[in-house]
């Protein structure tokens, strides 16, 4: 019984363990390419290494981390071409959560729904918008009453959290995946199956135009540094 109530114990640390690294990843207090230090993190979070090494394990198999033989364990890059597949199916997926959704919403959760975006609104800067981003987006697609398609959109999504939050960094993006929200919840109160496919399959496909928008961006200014640095040269 001990030992049964031990291994409970160590079971329900590192959830907790793995539930709070992910949270660092969306918060973006730990980023793509990152070492994931085992010791600093289990000083951090008052337990023993071993629900941290169970922690990463488990975040592994969800794609949000990669362990190095003879190196540790790192948070996952993924690069462009990847992340754009990946939207490619969440298009699709989210869209489908819109015509289910738009079938079953009640009043209350289109109110539930304006106040998750106000609360957006109201976000200064990318750090607080994007944790309320994601829980909007999860609202969303537990909104269609479809368990499974819930479980695949997460799964997909953990991947590219640095991806999104990228995407969101620059110019009036914030404010523009903001609007699009409204226009989800217009069509979603309206009960129109089809404008809400439209709209949720919309935006996940306009994320990944701002994504590659700013993956275009950053590659011209290394670019232009590159060109700098060889006049300077001669």
């Amino acid at each position: 019984m001990v030992r049964e109530l031990q291994a409970r114990r160590a079971t329900s640390l590192a959830s907790l363990a793995a539930a709070e690294i992910e949270r660092m990843i969306i918060a973006g207090e730990l980023q793509a390419g990152d070492r994931i230090n085992e010791s600093t993190l289990a000083q951090l979070f008052g337990i023993s290494r071993g629900p941290i090494r169970e922690a990463c394990r488990s975040l592994e198999k969800s794609s949000l981390v990669r362990v190095v033989a003879n190196r540790g364990v790192f948070v996952r890059e993924i690069s462009v071409a990847q992340a754009a597949e990946i939207y490619d199916v969440r298009a699709h997926l989210f869209g489908l959560a819109g015509r289910l959704a738009a079938a079953r919403v009640t009043r209350r959760d289109i109110d539930e729904l304006l106040a998750m975006v106000r609360e957006m609104e109201s976000a200064r800067d990318i750090d607080a918008y994007y944790p309320l981003n994601v829980s909007f987006h999860s609202r969303l697609v537990e909104l269609s009453g479809n368990s499974r398609l819930a479980d695949l959109y997460k799964s997909l999504s953990k991947e590219l959290h640095l991806f999104r939050r990228k995407g969101l960094v620059q110019g009036e993006s914030m404010a523009s995946s903001n609007r699009e929200h409204s226009r989800i919840i217009e069509a979603l109160r309206d009960g129109n199956s089809q404008a809400a496919e439209r709209e949720m399959a919309g935006h996940i496909e306009a994320g990944k135009e701002r994504l590659l928008r700013r993956a275009g961006d950053a590659d011209l200014e290394r670019a232009r540094e590159r060109i700098r640095r060889s006049r300077e040269k001669t």
